[in-house]
C-alpha cells in the first residue's frame, strides 16, 4: 500500500512541487544520487572504478515534454562522455537513457536522432549505451527506437521489467541482445503486470533463464539475495564477462563490492538535479528507504 502511494507520487507535479521545496538534508538525496552535477558524478565514478566496479551514468530526468529541454538532456549526456573521455574512465561505462527525457512524448524522430548522437559519442568513447524502460505506454516505442539504432550501433541495450506480462515475449524478440533485467519500479495496473512479489519473482526467474540460454549479454540487476543466488546458479558454464550483476548506487554497497571481486559488477549512478522521480522510486521499493527518509527529519 505504502509503495503504490510512493509510486503514484513519484508523477504527481503538485507532490513533487512539495516534495522538492522542502529542505532535505543533503545526507537523505546523497544515499542515491551522486550529485547534483556532472564534476560529482566523475568523482563518484573515479572512486567506483578504483574499487573494480564499473559504472553505468543516469543524467536525472524523464518526462520532458519540451523540445529545448530534450536537447539540454542530449548535450547533458554528450557532456558526461566528453568528461569521462577527458579524465581516461570512459572504456567500458555504460550511459543509462530514458527515452522520455529526449523528446520521446514529442512525437517524429526526436528522442531517436537524440539518441543516436549519444550512442555516436559513447562508441567513440569506448562505451555503450542502454535504454531504461519506463511504464507501460512507452515500451512498444522504446523497442522500435532499439531496434533502429542496433543497426548501427549493435551493443545498444535496454532494461526489461519482469513485472510487465509481455515481457517474456520482448525477450524472445531480442535474443542476442544486451538485455538489463529488472523488476519494475512503476505502478502499473493488474492487467499489464504482476501485482504480487512473489508472482514479480517468478517473472523474474522465468526471464532470467530466457536471457541465460540465450547468446545474449544479460545484465541481472537486482539486490534481492535469493535472485542472485539463482542468476549464479543458472550462469554455470557461461563463458566469463558474458554477462554482469548491476546494482543502484547506495544499495547494497558491501554486496557491491563482494561480487565485484569474481564477477563483472556494474553500478547504476544517477546525477543531476531533477532527482524527484528516481528518488521516490527508490522510497517506494523498500520500506527501509521510506525510514531513512522519514528519520532524516526527526534527528535535525
Amino acid at each position: 500500500m505504502v509503495s503504490s502511494v510512493l509510486l503514484a507520487a513519484a508523477r504527481s507535479r503538485r507532490i513533487r512541487d512539495l516534495v522538492t521545496s522542502v529542505p532535505l538534508t543533503r545526507g537523505v538525496v546523497d544515499r542515491f544520487v551522486a550529485g547534483d552535477d556532472l564534476d560529482a558524478a566523475v568523482g563518484v565514478v573515479r572512486g567506483l572504478r578504483a574499487d573494480g566496479l564499473e559504472v553505468t551514468l543516469d543524467h536525472l530526468g524523464e518526462d520532458t515534454r519540451d523540445r529545448e529541454r530534450a536537447r539540454a538532456t542530449r548535450n547533458a549526456y554528450l557532456e558526461m562522455v566528453s568528461a569521462l573521455g577527458e579524465q581516461g574512465i570512459a572504456g567500458g561505462a555504460d550511459a543509462s537513457v530514458k527515452l522520455s527525457a529526449l523528446g520521446q512524448a514529442l512525437g517524429g524522430d526526436l528522442a531517436l536522432d537524440h539518441a543516436r548522437e549519444i550512442c555516436a559519442a559513447a562508441g567513440r568513447a569506448g562505451m555503450t549505451v542502454t535504454l531504461d524502460m519506463e511504464d507501460h505506454t512507452t515500451v512498444d516505442s522504446t523497442l522500435e527506437i532499439l531496434g533502429k539504432l542496433r543497426v548501427d550501433f549493435p551493443w545498444a541495450g535496454v532494461a526489461i521489467q519482469a513485472m510487465l506480462r509481455r515481457s517474456e515475449g520482448d525477450l524472445r524478440d531480442l535474443a542476442g541482445a544486451r538485455v538489463r533485467l529488472v523488476k519494475g519500479a512503476y505502478a502499473e495496473r493488474a492487467s499489464v503486470a504482476y501485482q504480487g512479489r512473489r508472482e514479480v519473482d517468478r517473472a523474474y526467474v522465468r526471464a532470467l533463464r530466457t536471457l541465460m540460454r540465450g547468446d545474449g549479454y544479460p545484465m541481472i540487476g537486482s539486490h534481492d539475495p535469493r535472485i542472485i543466488e539463482i542468476a549464479q546458479a543458472l550462469a554455470a558454464g557461461r563463458p566469463p564477462g558474458s554477462y554482469e550483476f548491476q546494482m543502484l548506487y547506495g544499495i547494497r554497497t558491501a554486496e557491491q563490492r563482494r561480487l565485484a571481486e569474481a564477477r563483472r559488477m556494474r553500478v547504476y549512478v544517477p546525477y543531476g538535479a531533477d532527482w524527484y522521480g528516481y528518488f521516490m522510486r527508490r522510497l517506494a521499493e523498500r520500506p527501509a528507504n521510506l525510514a531513512f527518509f522519514l528519520r532524516s527529519f526527526v534527528s535535525r
